[in-house]
């Protein structure tokens, strides 16, 4: 499975600065699509409406019913969350015909603190999406998994940067465990191999890394 990583367009999406509470400190939230079915996106990509519905659906009780639909500032390279650079918290996602329509709260945490200094300071946003799946020509697969709704610099960030993460590395999806293709390897090695040919597959694993 690859890294897939959708920048939405920015021309729909509202940046709100609301109170907290009447006459209280304000909070910032990003309100758009977040995800758009049977149209092809900017990178030249379309998600089947059915899978659209499904991950909002699962997405809603796996992660924003549980308060834990995090998303960072700019992307990672990896699938994982990295709690050190959590921004926002995503506060709703549903679907409006065939768009998902979402609202993130940006939160008081460094990275959250520049996403909001920026939209203080008069700059804009984006607001990008984070999965894992496999393609078939420009379709997304029925395995694509919806990870986490990231912010994004937009529209700085260069297309090369998109499928850079996109081709770089494979992820295998194991019920609620991502792991690296490579580490998949080894552990196959690992298991086929005595105790005195563990340092010999460790050192295969690593030639592995490097050539990959």
């Amino acid at each position: 499975m690859k890294l897939i990583i959708e920048k939405l367009d920015l021309s729909s999406f509202e940046f709100l600065n609301e109170s907290l509470s009447p006459g209280g400190e304000k909070s910032w939230k990003i309100r758009g699509p977040f995800m758009t079915a049977e149209t092809k996106n900017r990178n030249g990509r379309v998600y089947p409406k059915q899978l659209v519905e499904r991950e909002i659906e699962v997405y809603n009780k796996d992660f924003i019913v549980t308060h834990s639909s995090y998303g960072e500032l700019d992307h990672p390279p990896t699938p994982q969350l990295n709690l050190d650079r959590v921004s926002h918290l995503t506060e709703s996602l549903e679907m409006v015909g065939k768009d998902g329509i979402g609202c993130a709260r940006l939160l008081d945490t460094p990275m959250g603190k520049i996403a909001q200094s920026i939209l203080a300071g008069g700059g804009r946003l984006g607001v990008s999406t984070r999965g894992v799946g496999t393609l078939k020509g420009e379709s997304v697969n029925d395995d694509y998994k919806l990870l986490a709704i990231d912010i994004v610099a937009s529209p700085s960030a260069p297309d090369a940067y998109v499928n850079g993460i996109l081709e770089s590395k494979e992820w295998i999806l194991s019920g609620n465990t991502i792991m690296e293709k490579a580490y998949d390897k080894i552990e196959e090695k690992l298991k086929n191999t005595g105790s005195k040919n563990i340092i010999e597959a460790l050192h295969e694993f690593l030639q592995f890394i490097k050539r990959g």
